[in-house]
C-alpha cells in the first residue's frame, strides 16, 4: 500500500469531514445552545462549504499551499470563534512543509504545527470544556502512533477514536471560555460543541483516508 498523501487525498479527508459536520450540524448547534448562541453547526456548515470551494480552486499547488489558502478562506467566513479557530488550526497545518505530497510523520508534523498556530490564538487547554479537549489528544495520538511507524490511515484512526475520547470527556467538565463559563455547573453534563465538531473532523479525516488508500 503506498502510504504518501497527495492533494487528491488531502482533499478526501477534508471532503469526508464536511459530510460528517453536515450531517451532525443539528445536533452541534443544540450542544452550543446549552451555554452559547446555539449555531455551532451552522457556523460549521458555512466553513466546509468554503472549503468545498476552496478544493475546487486548489489545482497545483502543494500541500502546504493548499492548506494555507483553504485555512485562510475558512478566516473570512466570518462565523465567530469557531470558524476562526477551525481556520487558525487549518492555516497552521501549511507552516510545515509538505511538498507535493507527504508521509505520515510529514502529516504529524502538519498536525502539530496547526495546534501550535491555535495555541497563539488561545489560552484554552485540555480540561477547559473547548475544541482543544478532542483537537490536542488527537494530534497527540497521531504524533505517537506515526513515531511507532504505523502507516497514516491507522494513525489517523487512532487520533479519531481520542478525539472521540476526548469530546466525551468534556461532559464531565464544566465551561472555562466563552458566554457558558458564566454558567458553571449548569453546563457539567453535556459534551462541548467544539470539541464534537473537532471529533467529526478527526472522524472525517480517518473515512477519507481510509478510503484514498484502499482506492
Amino acid at each position: 500500500m503506498n502510504d504518501r498523501i497527495g492533494i487528491t487525498d488531502l482533499k478526501r479527508m477534508f471532503a469526508e469531514a464536511g459530510k460528517q459536520i453536515r450531517q451532525e450540524h443539528e445536533s452541534l448547534s443544540r450542544l452550543d445552545s446549552i451555554g452559547g448562541d446555539g449555531d455551532h453547526g451552522t457556523a460549521m456548515l458555512q466553513a466546509f462549504d468554503t472549503l468545498d470551494e476552496a478544493a475546487k480552486a486548489g489545482s497545483g499547488k502543494s500541500l502546504s499551499g493548499w492548506l494555507k489558502d483553504a485555512g485562510w478562506s475558512v478566516l473570512g467566513v466570518g462565523g465567530g470563534a469557531s470558524t476562526a479557530l477551525l481556520g487558525t488550526f487549518i492555516a497552521g497545518m501549511g507552516d510545515a512543509e509538505l511538498g507535493d505530497e507527504c508521509g505520515c510523520a510529514q502529516l504529524a508534523a502538519s498536525l502539530k504545527a496547526g495546534l501550535e498556530a491555535l495555541g497563539r490564538q488561545t489560552k484554552a487547554q485540555p480540561g477547559d470544556k473547548t475544541m482543544m479537549d478532542a483537537l490536542a489528544p488527537a494530534v497527540e495520538a497521531f504524533a505517537d502512533a506515526a513515531a511507532r511507524g504505523k502507516p497514516a490511515a491507522t494513525a489517523m484512526e487512532e487520533a479519531a477514536e481520542a478525539a472521540c475520547r476526548g469530546a466525551e470527556s468534556t461532559k464531565a467538565m464544566i465551561a472555562r471560555y466563552g458566554r457558558a463559563k458564566f454558567l458553571g455547573e449548569k453546563t457539567r453534563g453535556s459534551a462541548d460543541a467544539g470539541a464534537t465538531s473537532m471529533a467529526l473532523l478527526f472522524r472525517g479525516f480517518s473515512i477519507g483516508l481510509m478510503q484514498a488508500k484502499e482506492a
